[in-house]
């Protein structure tokens, strides 16, 4: 089962593949149309079209020299010729308008076609001209007229080849700026499907990779943890053995020596120091064994909110009135662990009195619960968590790596086996001990367990 931010995380990813191959497709579908666009625009017939000016000005010569030799020799075969040309270089004129593509080239083939037809009349009436037998300087006028629309087409056709000029530099222009686009586009495509590539490798890396290599560090630490304290569960549990059997014997002696010793006496206070640290080593070597040999647990569907309810009850007046520490429950919705009700309450008794114990006087402990998903012992899993919160100094940085040590305490009269035996409880609960400190603010800690479903009666 997946955390909801690895959920979210996974999402975004697919969103962000989809949203990588939608530019990949587009970047593909625009060069292409760019391609397409700009290879009709290089096609052979248009770059053909810029010769417009140069083949005109070639028949029109032509066609003029076929009219000088007219005039000159009045050949009627040299004014056949000419009419035949003539004809046919109209007609191509023609076929020559859906051959340009820009407005200035259509623009001015247009003028050339008014001037052209100009030209054809004044070359008409000369021919008639000559036809009749008119003198040379009965001609001159029509020769000057029909040379002088010739040097008009010669102009025009100029403007025609500047404008076959400007629109080959747009064309250029145009195709330099496809290439530049297609270019991006290809870059762009490019640099998403690295970017791509990239996050896979670091959602990769983050979402799998990272987590599994922090669980085996977890594990290797919780194996070395186990191993250690097994090994010195073993040396406290024959340590507790060997003390408590003469233990039994010296507090037994003491019994019977205080029956002698009379009430006020100095002796008599001497036996009572004697008998109290007795007590106190008893009590230390109960929790040797206790750390060593924890007892299994019995476990059954068990309610939170209850179960706090009536840990509050029990500590609430004595904080109150001894460290006037206010102890508070934040109710949340029902739900239930799989534990052993007795052992998980006292791991949350010792909890409760470290917290106290933190703040010293004048404070707050406050008891909430909720759900989860979390990992334990490799798997995903829903969970209750049972957090105490505490307003004391907080845990200083040079002690955390030694909390749940056996035997470890900062407390003048403490054992430091009580977060080890809370630890080994909760291990054997198939859970775990979270916390979170801040110095100055406090001190979190989480209960975390697998959660079970409620009691039909619940």
């Amino acid at each position: 089962m997946l955390t909801t931010k690895f959920q979210i995380r996974l999402a975004a990813f697919c969103l962000l593949l989809f949203l990588a191959a939608i530019l990949l497709g587009w970047a593909a579908q625009s060069a292409w149309q760019r391609v397409r666009l700009l290879n009709d625009e290089l096609s052979r017939e248009q770059l053909e079209s810029y010769r417009t000016a140069d083949q005109f000005l070639l028949d029109l010569q032509h066609l003029q020299g076929l009219l000088l030799r007219f005039e000159l020799r009045g050949d009627s075969n040299d004014w056949a010729r000419f009419d035949a040309g003539q004809n046919n270089l109209d007609l191509w004129l023609t076929q020559q308008r859906n051959r340009l593509y820009t407005g200035a080239e259509r623009s001015a083939l247009q003028s050339i076609e008014r001037a052209y037809d100009d030209y054809q009349i004044a070359a008409t009436r000369l021919a008639q001209q000559i036809a009749a037998g008119r003198s040379i300087r009965e001609l001159a006028a029509d020769v000057e007229r029909t040379s002088a629309e010739f040097e008009r087409l010669g102009r025009l056709d100029g403007d025609l080849v500047q404008a076959h000029q400007r629109a080959r530099e747009e064309l250029i222009d145009r195709s330099r700026h496809e290439l530049t686009f297609i270019r991006a586009v290809l870059y762009g495509a490019l640099t998403a499907l690295l970017g791509t590539g990239l996050g896979l490798a670091g959602f990769i890396w983050s979402g799998l990779i990272s987590p599994l290599q922090r669980q085996l560090l977890e594990s290797r630490e919780l194996i070395a943890r186990q191993d250690r304290l097994a090994s010195l569960g073993i040396l406290a549990a024959g340590v507790a053995h060997e003390i408590r059997n003469p233990l039994t014997a010296i507090k037994a002696r003491l019994f019977t020596q205080r029956k002698h010793l009379g009430p006020g006496t100095a002796a008599h206070d001497d036996a009572e120091v004697i008998g109290s640290e007795i007590d106190r080593l008893e009590s230390i070597v109960k929790g040797f064994l206790q750390f060593a040999r924890p007892a299994e647990p019995e476990f059954a569907v068990v309610p939170v909110l209850p179960l706090l309810q009536s840990l509050e009850s029990l500590l609430r007046d004595s904080l109150d009135a001894q460290h006037q520490i206010r102890l508070e429950i934040e109710p949340g919705e029902s739900l239930s662990v799989r534990a052993d009700a007795n052992q998980l309450k006292q791991v949350l008794l010792n909890l409760v009195q470290n917290a106290a114990d933190a703040i010293g006087a004048r404070g707050r402990i406050g008891l909430r619960y909720r759900w989860d998903l979390q990992r334990l012992r490799g798997q995903q899993l829903p969970v209750v968590v049972i957090e105490i919160l505490d307003t004391g100094s907080g845990i200083p940085a040079d002690i955390r790596p030694r909390l749940f040590d056996p035997f470890f305490t900062t407390k003048a009269t403490g054992t430091g086996l009580g977060l080890s035996i809370a630890a080994r409880i909760i291990e054997n609960h198939g859970g775990a001990i979270h916390y979170q400190t801040e110095p100055g603010r406090g001190t979190t800690f989480g209960v975390v367990l697998p959660e079970a479903a409620p009691t039909p009666a619940d």
